[in-house]
């Protein structure tokens, strides 16, 4: 019998857009499991659990870390060295966390583009 498939729950989902959309540039992208790219880079996302991830630079991610008394994001078993992970109680303060996915956005910009795999 096929493992039943795990989604975040939709309510992290609805803030998870409300937070996006608060930035009109910023495009969410997956369909079960929301993240945010440019360039081929991934600046934000969400795991099956609902946690939310920013990436940011490591000055942002520090004073962000420390002010929030949070930690890196763990996905898949994995800890992800240049994400935050958004306390839940901050993801419900669009906009107090929106100035924190402007900065996201502004990091993502400074990656070098990854080329697509896309077919033109």
């Amino acid at each position: 019998m096929p493992e039943k498939k795990s989604y975040p729950p939709q309510e992290k989902i609805d803030l998870y857009d409300k937070l996006i959309a608060s930035i009109p540039e910023i495009e969410r992208k997956g369909d079960t499991v929301p993240y945010t790219s440019l360039g081929g880079n991934m600046f934000t996302q969400m795991n099956k659990s609902g946690s939310v991830g920013l990436r940011l630079s490591k000055a942002e991610r520090e004073k962000f870390i420390e002010k929030y008394s949070t930690q890196l994001l763990e996905t898949y078993n994995t800890v992800l060295k240049e994400y935050v992970c958004v306390p839940d109680d901050l993801l419900q303060r669009t906009d107090e966390l929106k100035q924190y996915l402007a900065l996201s956005l502004e990091y993502a910009k400074t990656l070098k583009p990854k080329p697509t795999t896309k077919k033109k």
